[in-house]
């Protein structure tokens, strides 16, 4: 009987151990990324992304226009509303969203009660038929709660052509 007793001891205590080791494992009690600058983030091979080929704005985020638009287009300015096509990537390639395959552009208006504060920041000044690509730290994405598929402290890449403004 007394060896039954340690036995089951030992059972729970290494069931407790395992436990334990996976919640770790999983990151229950952490977040799932971590939050780094984006001068310190790896990204995949396949964005080609050069962050010295881009602009640092004083809020964090990147940019770079991979299509300026033309010199006679309209310019993109906060507050109006933006018809857009988009592809959101994941720093390690993955794109988690877009309406690429959408027969109309998203239409909203450029401002924070509607996007993200990086497209707030980062749209601005692009001209219409532009591409630009956008680096946007969390804390001007979806922060440390993340947002249904998006991680808590995520760095995101949206590639944004500009289809009008009005």
């Amino acid at each position: 009987m007394r060896l039954t007793s340690r036995f089951r001891a030992s059972c729970v205590a290494l069931a407790a151990l395992a436990a334990l080791a996976l919640a770790a494992a999983c990151g229950s009690t952490e977040p799932a990324f971590q939050n780094v600058p984006i001068e310190q983030t790896q990204f995949a091979d396949t964005l080609h992304i050069d962050l010295a080929k881009f602009t640092k704005l004083p809020s964090g985020v990147y940019y770079r226009d991979t299509i300026p638009g033309p010199t006679t287009a309209a310019v993109v300015a906060a507050g109006q509303t933006i018809s857009v096509r988009y592809a959101g990537y994941f720093n390690n390639g993955a794109r988690f969203d877009n309406n690429l395959s959408q027969p109309d552009p998203l239409t909203l208006p450029l401002n924070t009660s509607n996007l993200i504060g990086g497209w707030v920041v980062g749209l601005p000044g692009m001209k219409v038929g532009g591409t630009r690509r956008l680096i946007i730290p969390p804390e001007l994405g979806y922060g440390a709660s993340g947002y249904g598929g998006i991680p808590p402290y995520a760095v995101l890449i949206f590639d944004v052509q500009v289809v009008s403004v009005q």
